[in-house]
């Protein structure tokens, strides 16, 4: 058969087919005006609807987001912007006052298949909301009315019959300081809505059979994968679908024959998608790749990210009086080799336990990351009074055996001080570390939780080698009176790890925090003092003191309840997706970071590389805008943007340069000069 033949062939089946999947709608119509009962013009309707605004009160001159809220009746279905082989999509009438204007077409949910009598629908069969953006007007006065107007005619259907429907929905806005009013509601519906895949996949015709190739990370979790082509002509709606990961890739294997460019919607899990385009190109053959490269790989990135946060200042004191312990000598082989597994235990354990605590969580549909704990100010009040014990404890004024900070011995100890120093190394994140825990976050839970083991199998590893290495403990320094007062010198890095919590529980919750942390420090000072003086007098420190100790600064965390405004984040404008795609659509460089008043290595990079003189005249002369995501209150919309890039946390810096299809990810750890280079 020439080509030709085919060609005509192909058209004809085309035509066919087009014809059949019409007379089918008519027929369906046919039958539900023969039904007009079950759709009266003055009843209710099979998709109940209402228009909803993300602020009632938007601001003039910015864009407000509105969700048409649509929930089908028992047994009946709405259609998605591509009906499939029968149906029609919705069809919509703005009017809206003068200035105001819809921006582009609606952006619609993963829809789900509904095949019936060989017919493949995309439709949704239980609630759904379409978002558009609306332009309000510059230079109204607030109190200003907005009226919203939109009439939508749509096709609603069962398995049996369908009804055409219209409806006029109507919504009264007022222009104010565009204070979020649904904003629960739009972060379950923004969800809902495919996320964009920069980087074009690939597809190729062989033998009559269509395979697209996506680029998708190994690590990426995938589940009951499904392809929704935008258009016709594209995928034979209604063949079967055969999904499969090769490495980096996954091979979409269907009937088809497209012309040009393939785009849609790529499911990969519930209520959860991918906007995807492929090119016409060769497909290579699959590999037999797996995904163990890949945990291997986070594995690796977290062992080396947990063994540099060793040197962070809330951790090195920890570490440096364990060693310290060992070179006070008297102890033989076997007892450094339990003092270090027992540290290692102790760090692990602590890592994993936070990993399944993050995993659980994100399983019940929060949105969290590492140091996740640090988002509620009473658990940042706690950190104040067990840090500030740590303090008092290197300055002398106490001694706890209990986690015996190393001038005691035994497993019990060390399995409680490796604890203590992953749980305080929590609000840091360093080079390897982010990639790593962003892996571990899609990874199967079993692998996932091997990731945090290996963060905390880093963060031993220079006690490990400490404790079984003898010439390594042979070139410690020799015990004498120098150990005392570098202990003390330890105390304070401790003493700025107290002040950074205390700055951050005002951050997040006003005077009211900053008065209960001090309130906190005074009163865990006080007892522990008291402690002190006891044991200086060969006492021990009184149970009665030990549990003052506990309960009081408890106390005072339960009672830290409100929040307050905090300060404007340092150096750009607020993030938020709408706000960087309408930079990119101007064409402008968008340098966007996002940061945590909690993360100490984000406050490292503000500091030296961000806010400073030379990076903003660099930015203002090559007329990069930026744009800063504040994750401090564990804002979900943030965490789910952070999540798409395979981040488990922050700091993550991204640089998007004029019509580049995908950011460049900058490294965690930055310089002036790296962010004066950007263009």
């Amino acid at each position: 058969m020439d080509r030709a033949t085919r060609v005509g062939r192909h058209a004809a089946d085309g035509a066919m087919r087009a014809l059949c999947c019409a007379l089918m709608t008519l027929a369906l119509m046919w039958a539900g005006a023969a039904h007009a009962d079950l759709a009266p013009a003055d009843g209710p309707k099979h998709l109940a609807m209402r228009l909803v605004a993300e602020s009632d009160t938007p601001r003039a001159g910015a864009p407000v987001t509105l969700a048409i809220d649509t929930r089908p009746a028992p047994g009946w279905h709405g259609y998605w912007r591509n009906p499939g082989d029968a149906g029609f999509a919705p069809s919509f009438a703005w009017t809206l006052p003068k200035g105001a204007a819809v921006d582009g077409a609606p952006q619609w949910p993963v829809p789900t298949t509904l095949l019936i009598a060989g017919l493949m629908n995309y439709v949704y069969e239980a609630p759904y909301a379409p978002l558009v953006t609306l332009r309000v007007p510059a230079g109204l006065a607030k109190g200003t009315p907005l009226p919203v107007r939109l009439a939508i005619n749509y096709l609603v259907c069962t398995n049996a019959i369908c009804v055409p429907e219209q409806q006029d929905l109507n919504l009264d806005l007022t222009i104010g300081d565009g204070a979020p009013s649904h904003g629960a509601d739009f972060d379950r519906w923004r969800s809902a809505i495919p996320k964009p895949l920069d980087a074009a996949g690939t597809y190729q015709v062989k033998d009559g059979k269509l395979v697209i190739a996506v680029p998708l990370p190994a690590a990426a979790k995938v589940e009951n994968p499904a392809f929704f082509p935008f258009g016709p002509d594209m995928v034979k709606y209604a063949a079967p679908q055969t999904v499969t990961r090769d490495g980096d890739r996954l091979l979409i294997a269907t009937e088809g024959a497209p012309k040009g460019r393939i785009a849609g919607v790529l499911r990969i899990g519930p209520d959860l998608g991918l906007s995807i385009h492929a090119d016409a190109g060769t497909v290579a053959q699959a590999s037999d790749r797996s995904g163990w490269a890949a945990a291997l790989l986070a594995f690796a990135g977290a062992v080396l990210g947990g063994l540099i946060l060793n040197v962070m200042p809330c951790v090195f004191p920890i570490l440096s009086l364990k060693a310290l312990h060992l070179a006070r000598g008297g102890e033989d082989e076997r007892a450094a080799r339990i003092d270090a597994l027992g540290y290692m235990l102790g760090a692990v354990l602590m890592c994993v336990a936070l990993g399944g605590l993050i995993l659980a969580l994100r399983a019940g549909g929060s949105v969290v990351g590492w140091a996740f704990q640090l988002q509620d100010p009473r658990i940042v009040v706690l950190l104040i009074a067990l840090t500030f014990a740590i303090t008092l404890n290197l300055a002398g004024r106490f001694e706890v055996p209990v986690p015996q900070f190393a001038s005691h011995g035994g497993a019990a100890g060390s399995v409680a001080t490796g604890a203590l120093a992953a749980f305080v190394a929590t609000p840091c994140s360093g080079p390897f570390m982010g990639a790593a825990l962003g892996a571990a976050l899609v990874l199967p839970w079993p692998a996932a939780l091997a990731v945090f083991a290996g963060l905390g199998l880093g963060l031993a590893l220079p006690f490990l080698a400490i404790g079984f290495v003898p010439a390594l403990r042979r070139r410690l320094p020799r015990p004498g009176l120098w150990m005392e007062r570098f202990r003390r010198v330890l105390a304070v890095p401790m003493a700025l790890t107290v002040l950074a919590l205390l700055w951050l529980a005002w951050r997040q919750a006003g005077a009211t925090g900053l008065a209960i942390g001090i309130a906190t420090m005074v009163v865990t000072g006080v007892v522990l003092s008291l402690g002190g003086r006891r044991q200086k007098r060969g006492e021990g420190f009184g149970w009665a003191l030990a549990l003052a100790a506990l309960v009081v600064p408890a106390g005072l965390a339960a009672a830290l309840t409100g929040g307050a405004a905090k300060p404007a984040a340092v150096g750009g404008d607020a993030f938020s997706e709408s706000r960087l795609a309408a930079l990119r659509k101007e064409g402008r460089p968008v340098f966007a970071y996002f940061t945590a008043d909690w993360c100490l290595s984000c406050k490292v990079n503000e500091a030296s590389s961000i806010d400073t003189a030379a990076t903003r005249a660099a930015f203002a002369k090559n007329k990069v805008a930026v744009l800063v995501g504040d994750w401090t209150d564990g804002d979900p919309a943030l965490g789910r943007f952070i999540q798409s890039h395979n981040r488990a946390g922050v700091p993550l810096y991204l640089y998007y340069a004029p019509g580049a299809a995908e950011p460049r990810v900058l490294p965690q750890v930055l310089t002036p000069g790296m962010l004066a280079g950007l263009k």
